[in-house]
């Protein structure tokens, strides 16, 4: 049978475990600075707010994504000037308009069977060559213009043709998670 005596130095101890422990700590706060330098880092597909220059592309808006798009244009009309985009919609007039000046509008279900109309203020040279109510796909470009003393988004159309009414005319009320970008896609 063997026996070791072993004394052991408490302050070596408490001097080699508080080295480890200095080790660890430094190399996880390395390790997270390294982790969050990276993460901050712009990505190609990420665009934050004023800060994104609109697309020369035309967007082509769809009826679920219809009125997240409009709320978001009219809630910040700077961002999206300059924007092209191509929806269907209906013509529809009201008092006031210039012959030249209608909303492309669809109805908006709002429940219990009730609808209301919403849609973009459209100039085109030829709007009056088509009827109220009448169906038609557009494309054009979002501007900044007023209408009743209130800065809105108008749209000036670069073409414009008759189509059919789609099976389902109604768009959904605007989602409260909708995350506006300033490009519409």
């Amino acid at each position: 049978m063997i026996i070791y005596n072993i004394k052991l130095n408490k302050k070596m101890i408490f001097k080699t475990v508080l080295g480890i422990m200095t080790i660890i700590c430094i190399s996880i706060a390395i390790a997270g600075i390294y982790i969050l330098l990276n993460s901050m880092e712009p990505k190609e597909e990420i665009s934050i707010g004023d800060s994104c220059i609109p697309s020369s592309e035309i967007a082509v808006i769809k009826p679920e994504n219809y009125t997240n798009i409009l709320k978001s244009v009219h809630e910040n009309i700077e961002t999206y000037v300059g924007q092209k985009i191509s929806f269907s919609g209906y013509v529809y007039r009201v008092n006031g308009f210039s012959d030249n000046q209608f909303v492309l509008a669809r109805d908006m279900d709002i429940g219990n069977n009730q609808t209301l109309i919403v849609g973009f203020l459209c100039s085109c040279d030829t709007a009056k060559d088509f009827s109220s109510y009448s169906w038609i796909n557009i494309s054009g470009e979002i501007t900044k213009g007023t209408y009743n003393n209130s800065d809105i988004p108008i749209l000036k159309i670069t073409s414009i043709e008759e189509c059919k009414k789609p099976e389902n005319a109604t768009v959904p009320i605007p989602d409260d998670a909708y995350v506006p970008t300033a490009v519409i896609y």
